[in-house]
């Protein structure tokens, strides 16, 4: 059993956060459902446009502001907009009003900074992004120390996940220009989502445009890397649509490591008598080297996507939901030899849901509903196979005063005539004085086996029929600080319990990898971070995360997937405008896996607007670091991304 190490940025982050934490607070949740105001409350945050689920949060405005605009700001530090969220909770709320530990990334902020969506997830520790080529070609998403397949992707509170294998979770067709915000719920959320979701779910949220606009945008980089993107927006009356596109080449950092990816998304909204709807379609292609993805080889892949989905208002009190992914993987082990093996996979997965809330009272509210599911694949390799299931859930939410919010949810998701889960959760806070929160939960969840975890066979690697549903209890609680939005802190001790997990064990490299439960792992941590806002648009935070696993009973066999679990993982991160209207930002990131991987990343980009134009400059990887975020699939060193978008846009709302 492994010693848990800490960094030095995390004992730095801990002592930080205990001195903030003793000090005087003046910043309370000042009101709530119409309660009166706390005592010594400040002035409200400027609030957003409400927002309904998924989709009616108002951006907030770019950082990267046009020139004249940046020298007309005042050397103080802005008010900040109130943040409503959509995960992790039945219904829109401001973020400090959820008993969850709930993130929220605003991807508008400052799009110039970031080369591509995935990037934005690296600003949260907890979250784990384990990537085999770079923008998204292929990478794992694990949270808190879970494997990849224990966390559930969301775009608009629909299901993303892939049936076939969770390898595939991140093939969601979206430009980055087409997401409005990222929304991390972290720890258990089936009693919202049902399957998959024992260590956290991340939701994409594409909100409606803010501006009639058209963007578009090239850019150029070493290691063949070209990119270019497209985006048109349109406000009309009670309609709005906005169309986005991106393609992603390159020839790859090594031999075998090329991919070309491409992706559309249309996000159309209507405002009608019964409410708004919400019509999703989205496409992607990628076609990519897999050289040492899986083993020894020089692979190729194609992955295609297909969604579609809507999200319809019946009154101000329920909501029917429907989604449809396809997802296609022509999987070729010898590039140079596609016909000694090659796998075809086609998966199709369908959902619907009809949601409904009542009001019980002032402070209380009732949330009830159904939801069913169906998916099934063909495969040269895998068999054809499909399965039904059904969930109904509720929710008891309760808010007094403005101090003391308590939620009691249960769902019961039926997955065969002779089994089911049943999944309870209960979360509460309770607001001590102006500015500090308690919060706290407790939540079961669990996740149905893939169609690869049950039949795949190749030379290394042998599936399960007769694998279990794998099972979690998930504990919380923390401490929230918030001084009016100039500083904020927040330090989350967590465990969770799993029974019957998932994964390929083996008991020497000599044998096959083999898909098994695994009676019990235990996995206990902290989460800590604290961000400093300061004039000129600035901003600075610190973030860590560590991590404890008790893996004994694997017994000394050596496992695929759950040993990758970062150890320790922290972070420095700072934005803000310098002088000639540059808005610019720069991160240093350390991770230290218990698998004994161990390194540290430097990224920092540049950007800045003119009339029309806008110019960014994104270097990744400065210090030429050679590391590995999958054992044996090594990452590119240094790279460089110049980039030039046109923007013509006109105020419409």
């Amino acid at each position: 059993m492994r010693v848990t190490r800490r960094c030095t940025l995390g004992v730095l982050v801990l002592a930080s956060l205990s001195v903030g934490v003793v000090a005087r607070a003046q910043a309370p949740d000042c009101s709530q459902n119409g309660a009166p105001p706390l005592a010594n409350c400040p002035p409200k945050a400027e609030p957003q446009q409400k927002a309904e689920p998924q989709q009616k949060a108002e951006p907030a405005k770019t950082d990267a502001a046009k020139p004249d605009q940046a020298k007309a700001a005042p050397a103080k530090i802005e008010p900040r907009k109130e943040t409503i969220v959509v995960t992790g909770t039945f219904e829109p709320l401001p973020v400090d009003s959820v008993d969850r530990s709930v993130s929220v990334i605003d991807t508008r902020e400052a799009p110039l900074l970031y080369t591509h969506w995935v990037d934005y997830l690296q600003l949260d520790p907890s979250v784990d992004l384990q990537q085999r080529a770079p923008d998204g070609v292929q990478a794992d998403l694990t949270i808190r120390g879970s494997t990849f397949e224990q966390t559930l992707v969301l775009l608009n509170g629909l299901r993303m996940n892939d049936v076939q294998t969770a390898h595939h979770d991140m093939d969601v067709p979206l430009p980055s220009d087409a997401i409005e915000r990222i929304e991390i719920l972290r720890g258990a959320g089936s009693t919202f989502y049902g399957s998959d979701a024992l260590g956290g779910a991340v939701n994409f949220i594409t909100g409606p445009p803010k501006y009639s606009e058209f963007r578009m945008g090239a850019d150029v980089g070493n290691f063949g890397v070209n990119q270019e993107s497209w985006s048109a927006a349109f406000l009309s009356g009670r309609w709005d649509e906005q169309l986005s596109a991106a393609r992603d080449f390159s020839t790859g950092f090594m031999t075998d490591r090329d991919y070309r990816s491409e992706t559309v998304f249309s996000n159309t909204g209507i405002e009608t008598g019964l409410g708004r709807t919400l019509l999703m379609v989205g496409y992607g292609d990628k076609p990519f080297g897999a050289n040492q993805f899986y083993g020894n080889f020089n692979s190729w892949e194609l992955t295609r996507s297909w969604f579609t989905g809507l999200k319809q208002d019946l009154g101000k009190n329920m909501e029917f939901d429907f989604g449809y992914r396809r997802h296609t993987d022509e999987f070729v082990l010898l590039r140079n030899d596609p016909a000694y093996y090659t796998n075809n996979h086609a998966d199709d997965s369908w959902q619907a849901a009809l949601r409904r809330k009542q009001a019980l009272g002032k402070n209380s509210t009732f949330f009830y509903g159904a939801e069913g599911f169906y998916d099934s694949i063909v495969s040269n390799n895998l068999g054809q196979h499909h399965r039904t299931r059904t969930a109904v859930y509720m929710d008891y939410d309760v808010r007094v005063l403005g101090r003391l919010s308590l939620s009691l949810g249960a769902r019961e998701e039926i997955f065969s005539s002779t089994r089911g889960e049943f999944s309870p959760s209960v979360a509460a806070g309770y607001w001590l004085r102006a500015g500090f929160k308690l919060k706290g939960s407790a939540s079961h969840a669990f996740r149905l086996p893939t169609y690869t975890d049950l039949y795949y066979s190749d030379p290394a690697t042998v599936g399960n029929p007769n694998l279990q549903p794998e099972t979690a209890s998930d504990y919380e609680g923390g401490l929230v600080w918030d001084r009016g939005g100039h500083y904020e802190a927040e330090v989350t001790v967590f465990e969770r319990r799993e029974r019957n997990g998932i994964d390929y064990v083996r008991a020497s490299p000599a044998d096959m990898w083999h898909a098994e439960n695994i009676d019990v792992l235990n996995f206990t941590g902290v989460e800590t971070s604290l961000t400093v806002r300061l004039p000129r648009r600035q901003r600075l935070q610190f973030a860590y995360t560590g991590l404890y696993g008790n893996l004994q009973s694997l017994n000394g066999l050596q496992s695929e997937y759950t040993s990758n679990y970062p150890v320790d993982d922290g972070s420095v991160t700072w934005q803000g405008m310098l002088p000639g209207s540059v808005v610019a930002r720069t991160r240093i990131g350390v991770i230290d896996r218990y698998n004994g991987y161990r390194y540290a990343l430097w990224d920092l980009s540049v950007a800045r607007e003119f009339h029309y134009v806008a110019a960014h400059l994104g270097l990744s990887n400065l210090t030429n670091t050679q590391y590995q975020e999958i054992q044996g699939v090594a990452m590119p060193g240094r790279s460089v991304v110049f980039g030039l978008e046109f923007i013509l846009s006109k105020k419409s709302r």
